[in-house]
């Protein structure tokens, strides 16, 4: 399994040739606080790379939870609506958003890797 970062700090995990799970990082998370409410997309909607596809609402903000790649959502993390603290406690694990059927695994190549998205916070 691969996992990639968009620099509005979404993560998506590759876990087939066209399905991928799509979360919040660590530090998304940590810029938010304590996670509130997730608003999840309806399974079976389309979205285009960089789509508002969600939104996560903390104690001290809200943020919107974009789309890493073009494709459609087939599953929702029903525990994160139930529990969105999932949010905060394992972020890349148990709180993920979303799962997608990718539309364009050439989109992939617009993310950053680890030590791309490691580059990136050290600049914040």
């Amino acid at each position: 399994m691969t996992t990639l970062f968009t620099a509005d700090h979404e993560w998506i995990n590759i876990e087939d040739h066209d399905a991928a799970t799509v979360g919040i990082t660590l530090h998304a998370q940590d810029a938010l606080g304590d996670v509130v409410f997730v608003d999840l997309p309806e399974v079976g909607k389309t979205f285009a790379q960089g789509d508002n596809a969600g939104v996560v609402e903390s104690v001290k903000a809200a943020a919107d939870v974009k789309m890493p790649v073009s494709g459609e959502v087939v599953e929702v993390n029903e525990a994160l609506r139930a529990d969105p603290s999932l949010a905060n406690s394992d972020p890349m694990g148990q709180g993920w958003f979303f799962k997608v059927r990718v539309a364009n695994m050439a989109e992939f190549d617009r993310l950053m890797d680890p030590p791309g998205y490691d580059a990136l916070l050290k600049t914040l």
